[in-house]
């Protein structure tokens, strides 16, 4: 199968030179390389690419809220960022999100293929400099929400259909199922009802009225 990749990022360099790269690779194909979080929002849907390489400070719009702008839209895209910064604040906040990974600009060239094939595999993929620096589980051993998951969770939580929460948050509704089935995953969840559980559980419903 071939992965389809968009790179973004605003150093000329940085992104032809990983571009050459990835274009030595037979199951790559690079589909384009954009200069902005602006410009990768507005372009990447017509793009469709499976993995986007993102660079974390740009102008315009940064990778983090680009990365949130598309996801929203696009929840299936697997998003990589790129950064220079190995710091955990920096690492915690792509992963919530809703980063697949973080790589460092600095790594072994062969460990950006290596992310992206962990990442096309369902995984998450922190790279070396970056791994020690904070763990992508939370203290029970779930891989944690998102944003966005989060707030689906507790629109579901509400009792409120996929049509109700596309509605509400201006989504469309094959956008709430890949999310609603991502959150189930992640919380080893497979009803309805075992949602509502966790949201009251965990206090996702508090202030909210809601009474099982």
């Amino acid at each position: 199968m071939t992965i389809r990749v968009l790179i973004v990022d605003d150093h000329p360099m940085v992104a032809d030179g990983i571009e050459a790269i990835l274009e030595t690779h037979d199951d790559i194909d690079v589909v384009g390389v954009l200069r902005s979080g602006r410009a990768a929002v507005d372009q990447a849907p017509a793009m469709r690419p499976d993995v986007i390489l993102m660079d974390l400070n740009m102008p315009e719009l940064s990778g983090l809220a680009a990365t949130e702008l598309i996801l929203e839209q696009h929840p299936e895209t697997r998003i990589l960022i790129l950064s220079m910064h190995d710091s955990p604040e920096y690492i915690s906040s792509a992963l919530s999100h809703g980063a697949r990974g973080y790589v460092l600009k600095d790594v072994p060239t062969d460990e950006i293929k290596i992310a992206i094939d962990t990442v096309m595999a369902g995984r998450t993929y922190l790279c070396t400099g970056a791994e020690g620096a904070i763990t992508t589980e939370t203290n029970d051993g779930r891989e944690p929400l998102t944003n966005r998951e989060q707030t689906i969770l507790l629109e579901l939580a509400q009792g409120k259909s996929n049509k109700d929460v596309a509605d509400t948050l201006n989504i469309s509704v094959r956008t709430v199922e890949t999310h609603r089935k991502n959150i189930k995953r992640k919380l080893g969840i497979s009803s309805t009802a075992g949602l509502t559980r966790y949201a009251m559980e965990h206090g996702v419903l508090q202030g909210t009225g809601v009474r099982l």
